[in-house]
């Protein structure tokens, strides 16, 4: 199955490539900004006859900003052909949709979706994608819905009308309050690294929040604000600041009270929220504490923004930073920009990227032994132990049947790994040859 993705040298273009291609399609990629180098990147086409390639996808896919998605469709849709199914991945639904249905041939099947995470997300597991499919999508929505099922995403269906309502709160509200905090504390030049030396938990989060959209692509949070639904939330939003601030003004701690209880019988099932709250925040003090508790051992953590592990003796920990000793060198990390392996992630980094050495080990067995069993054995000893093989079968009747196991370990602590195998096959009744 063949898709195109329009906009596919785009930060969400490319998660979706990768998407696409990683379950077996034939993705090609387009962008205005002809980044071959991106396209050779991922490992697909880009498409140099982008006409061409419309008409031989079976999908194609808008994933362009808002403010020209409209117009993108316009000209792609009455490209395609029959049978194929356009759809796109924008944060707004009403006029994405309607323009697909207006351009589109009546043979072209059409699919709104909203992809409700970015493109920092590795997995698409456990996240939330958004389908309002248009009245000829019949074929399609079951295979589209079922692929990201089976990739472990949640499906929601619902109208054009329904998303762009719901979205104002969800991304419209949310992002405008977000950005104006982070405005605010741009207006008083408030020291925001220094504040996280008296930060409570709640406080670290919110910060959190507040910078991990800060970090985004600013004019993508634009568009969304551009949403015919958001726009009045904005007045609303800044009155209700404007009258909880006169409240307290004005001396009037019961209004503000009251006013605040009013909301929260609104909200409705406060409770729940504060158990997520608080397993989130009990998230954040677990890992400090793993930290804590690995003080004086040797392991390695891994750089959220560079991927970089780095390895070492956990010599200190502050609520800021950790500090490894490796060597005579110390790596400083603050520690909001560091995840602490486990054994099991470290142990397969290590196999992943460290220096390997083969070594053979010849050993006569004992009467009746089975080499294929000693040899699962020797793998489950270490995790220095890549693979074991037997290479040679030797029969002496005097001495019995010699067997040479084939092993691949890890360079590093090599002749330990080395003296605990041949520990090991003496243990159970082996003589070295």
């Amino acid at each position: 199955m063949e898709i195109l993705i329009i906009g596919g040298t785009g930060e969400t273009g490319q998660w979706f490539a990768r998407f696409f291609k990683d379950r077996g399609f034939g993705v090609t990629v387009w962008g205005k900004n002809r980044r071959l180098d991106v396209a050779e990147r991922l490992g697909v086409p880009f498409a140099d006859d982008l006409d061409k390639a419309i008409s031989e996808s079976d999908i194609v896919m808008i994933s362009v900003p808002i403010n020209v998605t409209e117009s993108i469709i316009r000209e792609v849709a009455p490209k395609m052909r029959t049978g194929s199914l356009l759809m796109d991945v924008t944060s707004i639904k009403k006029g994405p949709v309607d323009a697909m249905e207006r351009y589109a041939p009546e043979g072209v099947e059409c699919l709104g979706t909203h992809p409700m995470f970015g493109p920092s997300i590795p997995d698409i597991r456990g996240q939330t994608v958004i389908l309002t499919p248009t009245r000829r999508c019949a074929k399609w929505l079951p295979i589209i819905e079922e692929i990201y099922t089976k990739a472990g995403a949640h499906i929601e269906v619902i109208t054009p009308v329904e998303h762009d309502e719901v979205m104002r709160v969800v991304q419209g509200l949310t992002h405008f309050a977000y950005i104006s905090i982070a405005a605010t504390l741009e207006a008083i030049n408030f020291d925001v690294a220094k504040s996280r030396r008296f930060m409570s938990p709640v406080y670290e989060i919110m910060l959190d929040f507040v910078g991990r959209i800060l970090a985004q692509n600013p004019y993508l949070y634009a568009m969304i604000q551009t949403n015919p639904h958001v726009t009045d939330l904005h007045e609303i939003f800044i009155d209700e600041c404007r009258s909880l601030s006169d409240l307290i003004k004005e001396g009037d701690i019961e209004g503000f009270v009251e006013r605040m209880k009013r909301a929260a019988r609104h909200f409705a099932n406060t409770e729940a929220a504060q158990r997520r709250s608080e397993k989130l925040i009990n998230m954040k003090i677990a890992e400090y504490e793993r930290f804590l508790g690995s003080v004086k051992s040797d392991c390695a953590v891994k750089h959220l923004y560079t991927g970089r592990v780095h390895t070492g003796t956990l010599v200190e920990v502050t609520p800021l930073r950790i500090t490894l000793q490796k060597k005579k060198r110390k790596i400083h990390l603050k520690i909001e920009n560091v995840k602490l392996l486990t054994e099991e992630e470290y142990n397969d980094w290590r196999r992943r990227e460290m220096a390997r050495v083969t070594k053979d080990v010849s050993v006569y067995i004992p009467d009746g032994s089975d080499p294929r069993v000693i040899e699962r054995l020797i793998e489950g000893l270490s995790p220095e132990i890549i693979s074991v093989r037997v290479i040679d079968t030797y029969s002496k009747s005097d001495e019995g049947v010699s067997i040479t196991y084939r092993l691949t370990l890890l360079q590093e602590n090599q002749r330990e790994t080395l003296q605990r195998v041949i520990d090991l096959l003496v243990g159970i009744g082996c003589r070295e040859r």
